[in-house]
């Protein structure tokens, strides 16, 4: 039995309660946490690099009257950058990199009193709905460590769901954070567009489709972290201010009665697995007898266009990420050695993109969330799965060793036109969408969205399911989310071996 049981079913607002009436002490907390890393993690492999050597001369830094003081945090390993801690993003060409000054957000998260603990694994720079980078191996699902937790922010995913720590940071770009939450059983909310904040290296992240927050399990504690965090930094492309309202006090208020529209129809003409498809259907039925209006409807838009369109984007942005590093390191990475073959894949078919169709991508995202302005007129929410299939086996989505012997081929091609001809590489992205086509709409559109852990599949596995709300309505999102935790009860469930 590790240290301190009831820390395993305390959110980070208990914890910093406890703390602050002297019922626990942050010693004794942050050893709980510690003692569940060095306990779960391996089963996992979710911290990536820990920093617990670190936390007693960082306290020194944090404020006593800080609204979560003591409470443990890990940092996602991408974007997140903290002072003096090696920063991969995944990737062994950056595996050695210590940044020098802290993203704003890790500024934030210390204005907030958290004691930072570790990193956690991200696939190489984010880009796979799986943890599964080849620099430190895959992440794995706490519910079924046969299977992965999601991604890009699995590790945080796992972690939270492990109950080493009630929160940590994530970011979302694609999904990154509600694919997560789904596979672990967590609630995760992606902020609108500029709600958080990117500096002071970044101006915006993904040409503004992605945007920080964290995963936690409990919506109080999501809904505080968004009070501490949010609100433009200087230089900011989108300065959204914040609401005239705390988060945190909108979870007490009951939501009005809305009107959702639901669809559990695969947007791609795929098809959705019966699971997912009844938790859509089992939180109709809730949300009806909550007394909200629900309706099966759908926004009408292409979405193998609109994938095709974010997959131009992080073709795109891949390419410039990779060519800043080469610039500054002075040479050029290595496919295999110091990047992923499939990142360099990803780098030959940016650069096979024109000035023109890169504007005509940016062009039809502002058509998508024209589509999303009108179907909102009617509608308050948009319900759908967050995913089409419960969470992968470890391994079933990247590259088999086949597959990889023919991508390294194909980026030998003299033309890189050629590799964008063959369509391999399509067909590989287009297999993950087949799983996972519901949750980039609200990046190209920029509107907040949130995974809720509702169902729990006959294997054992969580099923969560994703609302879209208008531009900036984070309130709404919160207020429902509270409603729902409140009905169903999600904490108590909790993977059984955690226990042993």
């Amino acid at each position: 039995m590790v240290a301190l049981p009831e820390y395993d079913n305390m959110d980070a607002v208990a914890l910093s309660e406890a703390i602050s009436n002297k019922e626990l002490s942050i010693n004794d907390v942050v050893d709980a946490a510690v003692a569940r890393m060095e306990q779960r993690n391996p089963q996992i492999n979710a911290v990536v690099t820990p920093m617990v050597d670190r936390w007693r001369r960082d306290f020194e830094k944090l404020n006593p009257q800080s609204p979560l003081y003591g409470v443990p945090f890990l940092l996602k390993d991408l974007v997140a950058a903290y002072e003096g801690v090696p920063f991969s993003c995944g990737s062994r060409a950056l595996a050695d990199y210590i940044p020098e000054h802290n993203s704003e957000m890790v500024n934030r998260f210390q204005q907030a009193g958290l004691i930072h603990l570790g990193k956690t694994n991200t696939p190489e720079f984010g880009l796979m709905g799986v943890t599964e980078p080849e620099l430190f191996g895959p992440s794995r699902n706490p519910w079924n460590t046969d299977h992965t937790p999601g991604g890009s922010s699995g590790g945080s995913g796992a972690a939270v769901a492990a109950r080493i720590v009630p929160v940590a940071s994530a970011g979302d770009g694609g999904g990154s954070i509600r694919i997560p939450a789904s596979c672990c059983g967590l609630f995760g909310l992606k902020p609108s567009r500029g709600r958080t904040p990117t500096g002071p290296d970044q101006g915006q992240l993904w040409q503004g489709a992605a945007v920080e927050h964290v995963l936690s399990r409990s919506v109080r504690d999501s809904a505080l972290m968004l009070d501490l965090t949010a609100g433009p930094d200087h230089g900011a492309h989108f300065p959204m201010e914040k609401p005239g309202q705390s988060y945190l006090a909108m979870t007490k208020v009951a939501p009005r009665r809305l009107t959702i529209a639901f669809s559990t129809e695969n947007p791609t003409g795929g098809t959705v697995n019966p699971e997912c498809k009844r938790a859509v259907e089992k939180t109709a039925k809730l949300l009806e007898s909550l007394g909200h209006i629900v309706e099966e409807a759908t926004p009408e838009y292409d979405a193998t266009q609109l994938y095709q369109s974010y997959l131009a984007m992080n073709l795109g942005e891949t390419a410039a990420a990779i060519g800043h590093i080469e610039q500054q390191l002075g040479r050029a990475l290595k496919p295999g050695k110091d990047i992923e073959i499939m990142t360099a894949l990803l780098v030959k078919l940016g650069e096979t993109y024109s000035a023109k169709e890169f504007a005509q991508t940016l062009h039809a995202w502002n058509i998508y969330a024209r589509t999303m302005g009108e179907f909102h007129k009617k509608y308050d929410l948009y319900l759908t799965p967050t995913m089409a299939d419960l969470p992968a086996k470890v391994g079933e989505l990247m590259p088999s060793s086949i597959e990889k012997i023919v991508l390294r081929g194909l980026y030998k091609l003299p033309i890189a036109t050629l590799l964008k001809r063959s369509g391999i590489f399509e067909k590989l992205a287009f297999r993950q969408l087949e799983k996972l086509p519901f949750t980039q709409l609200a990046n190209l559109t920029g509107q907040p969205a949130m995974s809720v852990p509702v169902h729990w599949a006959d294997n054992g596995l969580p099923v969560g399911v994703q609302f879209m709300a208008p531009m900036a309505d984070e309130v709404t999102l919160f207020q429902l989310a509270a409603q729902l935790e409140s009905e169903l009860n999600w904490q108590a469930h909790k993977p059984a071996w955690l226990d042993s």
